[in-house]
């Protein structure tokens, strides 16, 4: 069942009704939720499996990487709950739950898989590399990531649980941690795990490697690209928000503001920066995005501003941090279809496989109890007593969009006041060929708050519904397929290669056109003008955004699909409309909970048809969906004055109140640079009609594509 919060104080919190209250009563109900499968005190948080294709432990993996998996699941089943467990047992320390005191579970539970020998132990760094057979001397393990959880956790429950241990059994865990502090680890975000290890340790009288920790910070100040973000790996993702600006923060606490000033002024400041927009990055109901890696850990997100709370000179805005927190909490514990037997699904909202990925267990979801830190700050901190505030939501005009473009992430995201949603367009994303599960993660031309990425490829286009043989179709995404190519009286080449847009280089911002490149299935191998390539080009409108992008081509014949975000489909209304040479599709339903959805993808010039493609099983929110998509064919290979643009757009809307037909149709007239009115070169000017002109050139990008 669904999160029904019984306190609520609409005074103190006009937008959600949450008080701090009501998240303690949301925590209660997440540890109710586990510990009904606790059948024995000894027994370790190792919950119900849906999944088990996918997710760790792989039942068919050697044994020793089975042994290093069961040990690694129990401890990760431990600590992310203990997320949850730790900040209640701090307010409420006789906290039980089915029958458990959580306190004592938990500090009998930790020192169990800290002690050598017992059934629980999970076994220190060094026993790690034994069981691998120190087959690799760099090698890190995922108990790395839950050490971190671990020291967190003990350092908000300190007086019920770490102060309650003897010298002796503090000195068992501390051992235990050594060296997962010390040896290998991740160079990307994992680095800070090792930091808040070194630091609790150093805070509770144990020796560590200075060296250590002095070149682990520099490294992480180092993947920072500007405006609160960080690169993690080769990608920009909410690791950024709820590891580099959740850990740092707490590392200055513990360790960085007395023994290493000036890294920790850094990290702070980097941290105030991302509060001057992060609240942005959520939409009106404080809902977050479907996008990156790990979309399990959902609401954790939100953790970035319990972070900033905790430096010296704070810039969050309190009554916005908690606004968007609750919101956001919401947005998942306020669905059905969340939990699966009491657990958080392997999914966004319901079970959705397509996003789960293999270094994830059952009990991976439980990092966004992260977001449940806050209830460390005191009941009279600002967090808590100030009046919610919506932020920039409440100075919008009612179809107003304010756009935010920050180029060291290579994101830039809108606020549409006229539906409440908040779309985000990406950058800077390199995958490999072949990895679909990464391309819809980062590689989408749009997230948007209220329509998750739809997964999968179309394989077969119904027949009823073809438009061009051999068409496949992407959610928000172009897909370019290679067809026969005739050569006059030889043979014909049958390619037939479909191209995914691996690659997305980041352009910037001109005279309010977001301009990127996309390349479709992109190889160092190849030098990219022998790559198949689109250059993209859009802006937000009051629902949505519009896209005139450019074919990048130098093979043909060549068919080109683009899809719309997935639409749940719960029953249907299918309505089309022309105005002139434009067309669109309209869709009115409902998602998964009863709320009134509308979308509609209009096409202009480029573009010779728009069909509708239903699917099963690929939308987080419903099992049925449609994506409404555009299809166009590039017929010859040099020159026939075919068409370079392709414009179009998508729109959405929160009711089943009908779009304006100028809001279906937003584009007077289109003035193009050369004589055939292709855009083979030049300005593309759209002129609107409500009296705006939008320019858009293409030349010039070559000289600033950033990667």
């Amino acid at each position: 069942m669904k999160f029904e919060p019984k306190t609520l104080d609409y005074d103190l919190s006009p937008y959600t009704g949450l008080t701090r209250e009501s998240w303690l009563e949301a925590g209660k109900y997440m540890l109710e939720g586990i510990f009904r499968h606790i059948k024995d005190f000894q027994q370790p948080v190792v919950m119900p499996r849906k999944e088990t294709e996918i997710t760790y432990p792989h039942l068919k993996a050697p044994r020793r990487t089975q042994d290093i998996q069961r040990t690694a699941e129990v401890f990760e089943g431990l600590t992310r709950t203990f997320f949850i467990a730790a900040p209640l047992i701090s307010n409420i320390p006789d906290l039980e739950i089915c029958g458990y005191s959580m306190a004592e579970y938990y500090k009998n539970q930790i020192l169990r898989v800290c002690t050598k020998g017992d059934a629980l132990y999970v076994g220190t760094y060094e026993d790690q590399q034994e069981i691998a057979g120190h087959v690799n001397p760099f090698q890190a393990f995922q108990q790395t990531v839950e050490t971190c959880a671990l020291v967190i956790c003990l350092w908000v429950s300190r007086e019920q649980i770490w102060e309650t241990y003897t010298k002796e059994e503090k000195d068992v865990i501390a051992a235990f941690l050594e060296g997962y502090a010390h040896e290998n680890t991740v160079p990307q975000n994992w680095r800070l795990f090792n930091m808040l290890d070194m630091a609790f340790l150093h805070r509770e009288g144990y020796p560590v490697r200075k060296e250590v920790m002095r070149d682990h910070a520099q490294a992480v100040l180092n993947y920072y690209v500007g405006d609160g973000w960080y690169r993690d790996g080769h990608s920009f993702d909410y690791y950024s928000c709820w590891a580099f600006n959740v850990y740092a923060p707490i590392w200055n606490l513990w360790y960085g503001y007395e023994y290493e000033p000036e890294i920790a002024r850094r990290f702070e400041d980097n941290s105030n920066r991302l509060m001057e927009t992060y609240g942005d990055f959520f939409d009106r109901d404080g809902w977050t995005n479907m996008w990156g890696r790990s979309n399990i850990y959902r609401n954790a997100a939100s953790s970035a501003f319990d972070g900033n709370f905790l430096l010296k000179n704070s810039k969050a805005d309190p009554g916005r941090a908690r606004r968007i927190s609750s919101g956001s909490l919401m947005q998942f514990l306020g669905r059905e279809d969340f939990l699966y037997d009491g657990i958080p699904t392997l999914g966004f909202y319901g079970q959705f496989s397509p996003l789960v990925q293999g270094y994830s267990c059952a009990e991976s979801p439980f990092w966004l109890g992260k977001a449940f830190l806050c209830l460390h700050l005191s009941a009279d901190h600002p967090f808590w007593t100030a009046r919610e505030n919506n932020g920039t939501w409440e100075t919008l005009g009612a179809r107003e969009v304010k756009e935010t473009c920050l180029d060291g992430p290579a994101l830039c995201f809108t606020n549409h006041q006229a539906n409440g949603e908040t779309i985000l367009r990406t950058g800077k994303v390199l995958k490999r060929q072949g990895d679909i599960h990464g391309m819809w993660n980062y590689a989408k031309l749009s997230y948007n708050t209220k329509y998750p990425w739809e997964a999968a490829p179309a394989d077969e286009v119904p027949e009823e519904k073809r438009v061009l043989a051999g068409a496949e179709v992407e959610a928000q995404q172009y897909v370019c397929k290679d067809v026969e190519t005739p050569k006059e009286g030889h043979v014909v080449l049958k390619t037939d290669i479909t191209g995914k847009a691996n690659v997305t280089f980041w352009h910037g911002q001109k005279e309010g056109i977001l301009y990127r490149r996309q390349f479709f299935d992109y190889s160092l191998d190849r030098e990219c003008h022998w790559i198949q390539a689109v250059n993209l080009a859009d802006f937000p409108v009051a629902y949505g955004i519009m896209r005139v992008d450019k074919l990048r081509l130098h093979k043909a014949p060549a068919v080109l699909t683009l899809g719309s975000y997935g639409f749940p489909d719960n029953g249907t209304e299918v309505i089309e409309k022309t105005c002139k040479a434009a067309r669109a599709i309209i869709l009115k339903g409902r998602d998964a909970v009863g709320c009134e959805k509308q979308m509609a993808m209009t096409i202009y010039d480029g573009w010779e048809e728009l069909s509708l493609l239903h699917r099963q099983g690929t939308n987080p929110d419903s099992e049925r969906s449609i994506v409404i998509y555009a299809s166009m064919r590039r017929k010859k290979q040099y020159g026939g004055f075919e068409p370079y643009i392709l414009i179009s757009q998508v729109i959405t809307k929160e009711s089943h109140e009908d779009f304006k037909e100028e809001e279906l149709f937003p584009v007077s007239d289109v003035v193009y640079t050369d004589a055939e009115g292709c855009g083979s070169y030049g300005p593309v000017v759209l002129k609107m009609k409500d009296g705006s002109v939008r320019k858009v050139e293409f030349e010039g990008m070559e000289g600033r594509l950033m990667l």
